[in-house]
């Protein structure tokens, strides 16, 4: 633990932002570092709990109470090391992880969590800044071949592994770019791609091969990587967007969130993406529909494009300002949260269903009609009744649907080799992460769905131990979750 009376004396710090009238301005990130005396006496908040409940609440099984530890004692080399036993890509999940973690923290029970995710990125930060953070190839090769599709977090944490392990392994990847959602579904002012280049360039000169530009069951079939490759791991997420079949949907200007984020993201790159395909908020009354973070992302990106007002829609209720009698410590805590993007402006609606959209005579949106309404159980099933004579009108000029995701994309990629499906439409696999056709894998969303970062990276560093005993017969490797 750090310092014994700490969590008694030290309240929680916010990690410092920029000013919202700057940030709004430019697309660099939101936050800025934490002082280094600061971050030091946050970890001396990090009490010696006996059983640390955070370890329940990280997918990876994070080391958290030693590397607080440390940096309170100002051993940030060691942090590191003890940071990269257990997470392969720290600077990813210290800036977009939720931190169930810290929700399960035991100070929560009555007081404010550690800052665990401000001490967990100022570690790998400076880790780079020191230079700690080079290429450590292999000693061995083992002589056999990994075939990997899909470069967000699962896969990219999945290649790690199973090259450290000596196999040598290909991600292959559809978009022009490695990354994935990383690259094209997290806006800049979250995450600068810098930040994800110069851990892809450690990749590479330890040994992984990136491939961008295939994708795998078009470009290539599936079947000609299994002949080419001893093994194969799916790691294509689940971006199967929830539509909204409501009466004017047909209408121009109403977008998945995943239309509209990656073409930012493009310009942002220094791609010249034309404006008759650029999807904009400049000058337009803008609604999002989902309150999650992917609605958050939209909103942000909409603020640093100019647009005239924003209006978020969620179907739930607002949730309250503490945990409910229902919602005990150490579960995730379903409270009220304000995002960076949400502290930037823009309006939050709870409870509200969207009935139908209205357009203008050039076939554009221009209102959504909406209806309150109110949350009921029935036979032990949720229902939303509307609220009578609850109706209104928004203006609505482009119109986002953030509303997740129901499973994989049902492409070649899920089809050419008949893979059985769960009864909720991802991919199966067995407890070796294996699918219903042998020597294939899978793991991240494409199995799980919908879900964090920091469970993509866990469930990649599980599948990649399963690969390591089919391919080996045993593996040294960690396996976060079975």
């Amino acid at each position: 633990m750090g310092k014994a009376t700490g969590f008694i004396e030290i309240k929680r710090k916010k990690h410092p932002t920029r000013p919202v009238d700057e940030r709004i301005r430019d697309w660099r990130e939101v936050y800025l570092p934490s002082a280094v005396e600061d971050l030091q006496a946050q970890g001396a908040r990090c009490m010696d709990c006996g059983i640390p409940f955070c370890h329940q609440g990280c997918p990876l099984g994070n080391l958290i109470p030693d590397w607080n530890d440390l940096v309170y004692r100002d051993r940030w080399r060691t942090a590191i090391d003890r940071l990269h036993a257990t997470n392969n890509f720290p600077e990813f999940t210290g800036r977009l992880c939720p931190a169930p973690c810290e929700g399960s923290c035991v100070l929560g029970i009555n007081d404010d969590p550690v800052t665990i995710k401000d001490i967990e990125v100022a570690i790998i930060d400076r880790a780079y800044e020191e230079g700690w953070v080079t290429p450590q190839p292999p000693a061995r090769r083992t002589g056999k071949t990994v075939a990997v599709i899909g470069s967000g977090p699962a896969g990219l944490a999945a290649a790690d592994q199973l090259n450290r392990a000596g196999h040598a392994v290909t991600v292959f990847e559809r978009s022009d770019r490695i990354g994935g959602l990383l690259r094209y579904g997290i806006p800049e002012f979250k995450m600068e791609k810098r930040v994800l280049d110069r851990r892809l360039a450690v990749m590479a000169a330890e040994g992984v091969t990136f491939r961008p530009g295939v994708d795998v069951g078009t470009d290539v079939p599936l079947s000609r990587l299994r002949s080419e490759y001893d093994a194969v791991l799916l790691a294509a997420g689940a971006g199967w967007p929830r539509d909204l079949p409501v009466p004017g949907r047909e209408l121009q200007g109403i977008h998945f969130a995943m239309e509209y984020l990656p073409l930012q993201n493009r310009r942002c790159e220094g791609d010249q993406v034309p404006d008759d395909r650029f999807i904009t908020a400049h000058g337009k009354h803008v609604i999002i529909i989902g309150g999650g973070d992917t609605g958050a992302d939209c909103l942000g990106t909409a603020h640093r494009q100019g647009a005239k007002s924003v209006t978020q829609l969620e179907l739930l209720p607002k949730p309250p300002l503490e945990r409910a009698p229902d919602n005990p410590w150490p579960q995730w805590p379903n409270i009220f949260r304000v995002s960076t993007a949400q502290e930037e402006g823009g309006e939050r609606l709870y409870a509200v269903s969207t009935e139908r959209f209205l357009g203008d005579e050039q076939g554009r949106v221009r209102t959504l009609q909406a209806v309150r309404v109110e949350m009921v159980r029935r036979d032990g099933k949720v229902q939303f009744e509307p609220v009578a004579g609850s109706d209104f009108d928004i203006p609505a000029e482009l119109v986002l649907l953030a509303m997740g995701f129901l499973g994989p994309e049902r492409g070649p990629l899920v089809t050419e080799l008949g893979l059985t499906l769960t009864e909720r439409g991802n991919v199966w696999r067995d407890e070796r992460w294996m699918t219903s056709v042998p020597g294939v894998f899978t793991a991240g969303d494409m199995q799980r769905g919908q879900s964090l970062i920091v469970w993509a990276i866990a469930e990649g560093r599980s599948a990649a131990r399963g690969i390591d005993q089919y391919l080996m017969g045993e593996s040294a490797l960690p396996a976060p979750i079975q």
